[in-house]
């Protein structure tokens, strides 16, 4: 068992630590696969079908007693690229991967029933795997495109295949590839749509399921950053500069009943977004530029991303692969490096942690598998090249920045949540309450230099917002309904943004009363029309009275404190 006082002293010196919280359930010096029989196994290494020093997993996905890997053909002799483990009967080590659903449904170069190179995968509510062939074998220049790209569905009750669609030939490009998958489920199992990520092609692709029908979006935020292509991993150094758009996953569901797409490219440190109401659209394909959102702010030095996944509750993970390390950001509060953690980091066993997944009992799984160092250069396979881990996702978050359930922050620092509502003999503490509160009016911040888009939680600027001028906000209700009031919250903390208070009165009765308004709009404004009939107090328990009935979540009471 680790110490945690050497975690702790490892940690503060910069030493290479091993995974913390993160608990490693298999690993593999290289990888193995069930046969039926054990002479056809010695055929296939004896023929060259099977190769065990050519197999990499990439992706996982995590579904009742089922834990789906994939291999991709990138190099002759792997004999199946979906893959699963029977956690019920392998619990640890090094198992071997039993192809899935079948042998047959994972043949070379059969279109109809045959799998040819998978990478992440995906299994929705629904008890559906979603899978993309991408229909070749190898890679760069030895890639063979031996059947089109297309999105097999299986029955993961039956386990059998439900539908398989084939992409239009609009909907790619001579230089598609195509690594993620991400589903995104509305009113019903029927009202489901699937995004898959053009890598190299620079594009998003839409499936409907009901529609059995498919569409391509193209945006210049899908390009890879000039400025963002060198990479440090494995201890190699390498340029993968033409790396666009690559990781994806959805937020949870918004007040408007729709998500938000966050995706970046792989050679960026930047964040982008757009809401599925747009890619669910297909008349938007060719009128969408402005409906795309960039976060000012990037995530940071060495953070380049090929994977990520959103909790329910708003939690986002995300591979750090330059770090060795899995981030983390609430994405209730602003895409800031500071709202942005380390949940673990292993610079042994998470060198390249190639897919990060959250299951239906809010365990995450996470791979490594080394992949620079398998591409570039060479693998010793005594070593364990290849690990699979684990933990509860409260475990991993918690005591770091994302873990917003017990504490807020501040410009005060740090502040456990009130338990109950506020009175009289906490309001006007420096930690909660109406003095912090009121110290946004008391001690102006800096003016703001761009607009900061009002249309949803946290939305980033865009391409035209940039060009309109800051206008008062008269009610938080012209944006938000009462129990989305924490959308304010970034205004506020982005210095863009005051909470005014009607005239010279202390504050308000009216849970929508404070005002949020640009800091270069003239005083007078406010006096003359702004607070037209606003109801005022001056009383402690009339301010208690007023915001009991709203909800205390800590991106509420981060909304008060800024």
């Amino acid at each position: 068992m680790k110490s945690v006082i050497f975690w702790s002293l490892t940690a503060f010196f910069g030493f290479s630590h091993a995974a913390f919280k993160l608990e490693e359930r298999y690993s593999w010096n290289q990888l193995d696969f069930v046969f039926p029989t054990r002479t056809l196994k010695d055929i296939a290494i004896a023929s060259g079908t099977y190769i065990p020093q050519n197999a990499l997993p990439v992706g996982i996905e995590h579904w009742g007693n089922k834990l789906f890997v994939t291999v991709p053909r990138w190099r002759d002799g792997i004999p199946a690229t979906l893959t699963y483990i029977d956690t019920a009967q392998t619990i640890s080590g090094s198992p071997q991967l039993i192809p899935y659903p079948d042998w047959r449904s994972n043949a070379v170069g059969d279109c109809v029933n045959g799998l040819n190179t998978v990478y992440r995968i995906k299994a929705d509510k629904c008890g559906r795997l979603w899978v993309l062939d991408t229909g070749t074998i190898g890679i760069g220049n030895t890639t063979q495109n031996v059947c089109p790209y297309s999105v097999n569905v299986f029955d993961l009750a039956t386990n059998t295949r439900i539908r398989r669609y084939e992409f239009r030939a609009e909907d790619t490009n001579p230089n598609t590839f195509i690594a993620n998958t991400v589903v995104d489920i509305g009113k019903n199992c029927e009202d489901t749509f699937a995004y898959f990520s053009d890598e190299l092609g620079y594009g998003l692709i839409v499936y409907s399921w009901e529609k059995d029908r498919s569409w391509r979006f193209e945006h210049s935020y899908f390009y890879p950053d000039p400025l963002r292509g060198d990479f440090n991993i494995g201890g190699l150094n390498f340029q993968w500069g033409e790396e666009g758009i690559f990781g994806m996953t959805l937020s949870p569901t918004r007040s408007d009943g729709y998500r938000t797409l966050f995706f970046s490219p792989l050679a960026s440190h930047r964040e982008f977004s757009v809401s599925t109401r747009i890619l669910r659209d297909e008349n938007r394909v060719d009128d969408s530029y402005h409906d795309f959102f960039f976060f000012p702010t990037e995530r940071g030095a060495n953070s380049h991303t090929t994977s990520r996944v959103c909790s329910e509750d708003g939690i986002m993970l995300f591979n750090l692969i330059d770090q060795n390390a899995i981030g983390c950001w609430h994405t209730s509060m602003p895409y800031t490096p500071q709202n942005h953690g380390t949940v673990d980091r292993d610079d042994e066993g998470l060198i390249f942690p190639a897919d990060v997944k959250i299951d239906e009992n809010r365990n995450v799984w996470v791979i490594s598998d080394r992949m620079p160092n398998f591409l570039i250069s060479t693998l010793d396979y005594t070593d364990t090249n290849f690990r699979i881990y684990s933990a509860p996702l409260q475990r991993l978050v918690a005591g770091t920045v994302c873990d917003i359930t017990n504490r807020i922050s501040s410009r005060f620092g740090l502040n456990s949540i009130l338990s109950s509502k506020p009175s009289g003999s906490n309001l006007f503490t420096n930690a909660v309450g109406l003095s912090a509160y009121k110290s946004l009016n008391t001690n102006p911040l800096a003016s703001p230099n761009q607009l900061q888009n009002l249309q949803s939680v946290n939305q980033p600027l865009n391409a035209q917002a940039l060009q309109v001028p800051l206008q008062p906000i008269t009610q938080i209700s012209q944006i938000t309904p009462i129990a989305q009031i924490s959308q304010i919250q970034p205004l506020i903390y982005d210095r863009q943004y005051d909470v005014r208070e009607p005239l010279t009165q202390s504050f308000t009765t009216k849970p929508l009363a404070p005002i949020f308004a640009p800091k270069s709009t003239p005083q007078s404004y406010y006096k003359s029309q702004i607070f037209t009939g606003t109801s005022q107090s001056q009383t402690t328990a009339d301010f208690a009275t007023a915001i009991q009935n709203l909800p205390k979540s800590p991106s509420w009471w981060t909304t008060q404190l800024w």
